[in-house]
């Protein structure tokens, strides 16, 4: 009885370090902390060109990943490129900010 107990203790030992070794992050693939962590990044941008006054009436897509965002879609001027650069910087959180709006 003593040796099934042990061998039961060894293999949960085992599952919890499988357990945590799988939701490390690798260069290819984000942990489940960096994935909420963009998650809220890009609600918080979103949330942000959406209630700007300036900046709502345009479909800007957010992406981000490890910190790096990326805007991409349709504006109508320089300016709204500007304003939606300087407002996903201004997340906290936010490494980098890669600008691919393109004015119509």
């Amino acid at each position: 009885m003593k040796k099934s107990y042990i061998v039961i203790r060894v293999l949960v030992v085992l599952m919890m370090i499988a357990a945590f070794v799988a939701c490390a992050s690798t260069p290819k693939q984000e942990g489940t902390g960096e994935y909420i962590d963009d998650s809220v990044i890009t609600a918080k941008i979103k949330t942000q060109l959406a209630t700007d006054d300036f900046l709502k009436s345009f479909q800007i897509s957010v992406e981000s990943r490890k910190g790096i965002v990326q805007l991409s879609g349709f504006v109508n001027s320089q300016a709204a490129v500007e304003k939606a650069g300087q407002i996903a910087r201004g997340v906290k959180g936010v490494v980098s900010v890669r600008n691919d709006l393109i004015v119509k």
